[in-house]
C-alpha cells in the first residue's frame, strides 16, 4: 500500500479519545458562536443573508424538517452571521477562525439528522482539530494574500460534517480532499468596504458540508490534496510547513489552544486594547500628548487605520481601539459604531496614535499576539503597558462565567429575553448529557 498522505494521517488522528473536558469546551464554543450569530444576524449584512434564506425576522436560520429551511441554507446563513460582529473565536498560530464555518455546518446536519449531543460536540472536535492543524501548516505567505477561515474552512465543515455521517475513514479522506480542492477566499474585502467576509465563511461552511455528503454518496477525492504537486500547499502556500499538520499528535484536542475574543474587534487589535485599558486608571485626569502603539507587522498591516470611515473599518484600527479604551473604557459593541467614530474627543486622540513594529513582539508571533502601548502625558509623564498575550488566549484565559457572560450580551443586544438566553445555555449544556441536537435548534434565537 501507498505510504499514508498527510490528509490520512490527519483523519487517525481524530480517532484518539474524546473526554468530558473536551466536549464541556466545545459547549463553550457552541455558545460563543451562538451569541455572535444572534447579534450578527439583526445586521446589515445579516439582513441579506436572512433574504437570500428565507428566514424572517431577525435570528439564526433554523433547520425547520419537511419544510422552510433546509440544512444547507441553514448552514450558509448561519455561517454569515457568526463572523460579523469580528468576535468568533480564533486561533492563533493558524490565524482563522474555526467556530463561524464549523459549527453552523455541524449544527445544521445534526438537526436534520436528528443526531445526538454528544455526537454533535464530537464532529465539533473533529472540525476544529483539521481544520487547525491544516491551517498552522500554511504560513505567512498565504496569510498575506489569502483569509485562512475561507481557505482553510471547507475542511473544518467537511471533517464535522463526515463525523456526523459517520463516514469511514476512506470517505473521510474524500470529503477533505474534495474540500480542499475549493478552497480560495483573497483577501481584497479587507481593502473596501464590502460585506465579503462573511460570504467567505457562509461559504466554507456549505463547502465543506457538501463535500462530506457527496463523499458518502461515493465521490472520491484526492488523498494528497494538500503536499500533492498541485494541491493547497503548492497552489495557495509557497512557504508551507507541512510538518505542522502531524505535529504533537499526543497533544489535547486543538479546540483547548482557540482564543476566545472579548471585544468587537479585530483579534489583532486585541492586545492593544488590554494594554490600553491597563494603562486607563493610571491617567488620574491628566491630558495625552502622544500615544505610541507597538504589535507585530500583521497587526500593523491589517490594522493601522489613522481615520476609519465606518464600523469595519473601526474594527480593524488601532487607532481607534486605544482611544475609545482611553476615553471610555472596555469597549461594548456600539464603541465601533459611526456615533463613536464621529465624537470630536476620540477623532482628537486618535490623530495623536503612531503605530510601529516592535521586533520582540514580532519574534513571538504568531504563537502569540502582543503589544504595547505608550503615554506621554502633557505634564511629561510617560507611562508603558505590555501584554503579551491577549484576554482570552490559551495563557490568559476567560473564565467560563465571562465566556457565558459574553453569549448572554451578545443574545441580549439581539433582543432575545433574558429567559430565552437561559434556555439557550441549558440546552447547551444538556448536549453533555446526549440529548437530542433538535433542542438547540429549537431555542435558537
Amino acid at each position: 500500500m501507498a505510504d499514508a498522505t498527510l490528509t490520512e494521517g490527519l483523519v487517525a488522528l481524530l480517532a484518539r479519545p474524546i473526554a468530558a473536558a473536551d466536549r464541556r469546551r466545545a459547549v463553550l464554543h457552541l455558545l460563543d458562536w451562538i451569541g455572535c450569530a444572534a447579534a450578527g444576524a439583526g445586521s446589515e449584512t445579516g439582513a441579506v443573508f436572512r433574504r437570500h434564506a428565507g428566514v424572517q425576522p431577525a435570528g439564526a436560520a433554523r433547520v425547520i424538517r419537511g419544510n422552510r429551511t433546509t440544512a444547507r441554507a441553514a448552514a450558509f446563513a448561519n455561517g454569515a452571521f457568526g463572523n460579523v460582529l469580528e468576535m468568533d473565536d480564533v486561533h492563533r498560530e493558524a490565524i482563522l477562525h474555526p467556530g463561524p464555518v464549523i459549527i453552523p455546518a455541524a449544527l445544521a446536519l445534526a438537526a436534520e439528522r436528528n443526531a445526538g449531543g454528544l455526537a454533535l460536540l464530537d464532529a465539533i472536535l473533529h472540525g476544529y482539530e483539521v481544520e487547525i492543524r491544516i491551517g498552522r501548516a500554511m504560513g505567512a505567505a498565504h496569510y498575506a494574500r489569502f483569509h485562512p477561515t475561507a481557505t482553510m474552512g471547507p475542511f473544518g465543515a467537511a471533517a464535522a460534517c463526515a463525523a456526523l455521517l459517520g463516514l469511514d475513514a476512506a470517505r473521510t479522506v474524500w470529503a477533505l480532499g474534495n474540500a480542499g480542492t475549493q478552497a480560495g477566499g483573497v483577501w481584497q474585502c479587507r481593502h473596501e468596504q464590502v460585506m465579503t467576509k462573511q460570504l467567505h465563511t457562509a461559504r466554507a461552511a456549505t463547502m465543506g458540508m457538501e463535500a462530506a455528503e457527496l463523499a458518502a454518496l461515493g465521490l472520491t477525492g484526492p488523498r494528497a490534496i494538500l503536499e500533492g504537486p498541485q494541491g493547497v500547499f503548492a497552489g495557495l502556500a509557497p512557504d508551507a510547513r507541512p510538518a505542522r499538520v502531524l505535529a504533537e499528535a499526543d497533544a489535547p484536542w486543538l479546540v483547548h489552544a482557540t482564543s476566545f475574543k472579548p471585544w468587537p474587534a479585530c483579534r489583532h487589535a486585541h492586545p492593544t486594547i488590554d494594554a490600553a485599558l491597563a494603562l486607563r486608571p493610571k491617567l488620574a485626569g491628566r491630558g495625552i500628548a502622544r500615544v505610541t502603539v507597538e504589535s507585530y507587522p500583521d497587526a500593523l498591516a491589517f490594522c493601522d487605520r489613522p481615520e476609519p470611515r465606518d464600523t469595519v473599518g473601526a474594527k480593524f484600527s488601532l487607532q481607534h481601539a486605544v482611544a475609545v479604551c482611553l476615553r471610555d473604557g472596555p469597549p461594548p459593541l456600539s464603541a465601533f459604531d459611526p456615533p463613536a467614530l464621529e465624537r470630536a474627543d476620540i477623532a482628537a486622540l486618535r490623530a495623536r496614535v503612531t503605530v510601529r513594529e516592535s521586533p520582540a513582539f514580532t519574534a513571538a508571533y504568531p504563537a502569540h499576539f502582543g503589544a504595547a502601548v505608550e503615554l506621554a502625558l502633557e505634564d511629561g509623564t510617560m507611562l508603558r503597558e505590555s501584554v503579551a498575550d491577549a484576554l482570552g488566549d490559551p495563557e490568559n484565559p476567560l473564565a467560563e462565567e465571562a465566556i457565558l457572560g459574553k453569549a448572554r450580551m451578545l443574545m441580549d443586544s439581539a433582543g432575545v429575553d433574558a429567559q430565552r438566553a437561559e434556555a439557550v445555555i441549558a440546552t447547551a449544556f444538556a448536549l453533555l448529557d446526549d440529548a437530542p441536537a433538535i433542542r438547540l435548534n429549537d431555542v435558537l434565537p
